[in-house]
């Protein structure tokens, strides 16, 4: 039953992240880019080639915390180590690795161990966000 819960959310998560990111503001192309829609100039060619995508805008970002709060809030308690997780979780999904094993020992903390069914449920969420 809580497979499915957080199935649910996470899929509801999901859909209000896409419809945030489907408004388009055709008004601002002729402005000057800002500094928060930009990539982040940390991303590098290396970063790339291993499959770990660029810093998510704040709308994703702010969906995608909230998806990996609905798996379990003990994730998410350091947020800016959850993103980077995430972005290094998306290297081992796309590289073919154990994506369950990492997600657990990437994800765990001292207050809480990632269980299998958290684990998986994290990488479907990444799958379908970040990671694509």
């Amino acid at each position: 039953m809580r497979i499915r819960t957080t199935a649910a959310a996470i899929t509801t998560a999901l859909a209000l992240a896409l419809v945030g990111c489907s408004s388009g503001d055709s008004t601002d192309d002729d402005a000057a880019p800002s500094k928060s829609s930009s990539p982040s100039v940390d991303y590098s060619a290396a970063e790339k080639a291993a499959g770990i995508p660029a810093e998510p805008d704040a709308a994703t970002r702010t969906a995608l915390l909230e998806v990996l709060k609905a798996i379990n809030p003990a994730i998410v308690a350091d947020e800016d180590k959850a993103i980077d997780n995430a972005r290094n979780q998306c290297s081992t999904i796309s590289g073919g690795g154990n994506a369950v094993l990492t997600a657990k020992s990437r994800f765990s903390t001292g207050d809480h161990e990632v269980t299998d069914a958290e684990a998986a449920a994290i990488n479907a969420a990444l799958k379908a966000s970040l990671c694509s």
